[in-house]
C-alpha cells in the first residue's frame, strides 16, 4: 500500500535510457554554449557602454 502512495505522490525512480541521457547532455552542452554567447555579447555591449562607445581612434 506504501509504494503505491509514493507511485500516486510522484515520489518514482527509474534509470535513464542510454538516449535519454545523451538528449540530456547534448540539451545541456547547448544550454552551456548559449550561456557563454550571451555572456560574451553583455561584456562587450557593457564595455562599449563605459568606454564610451569603443571608437577612440
Amino acid at each position: 500500500m506504501e509504494a503505491g502512495k509514493r507511485r500516486l505522490a510522484g515520489d518514482t525512480a527509474r534509470a535513464a535510457t542510454t538516449d535519454e541521457v545523451k538528449d540530456l547532455r547534448r540539451e545541456a552542452r547547448d544550454l552551456k554554449e548559449g550561456v557563454a554567447e550571451q555572456t560574451l555579447e553583455l561584456r562587450l555591449l557593457k564595455k562599449s557602454l563605459f568606454d564610451g562607445g569603443g571608437d577612440h581612434g
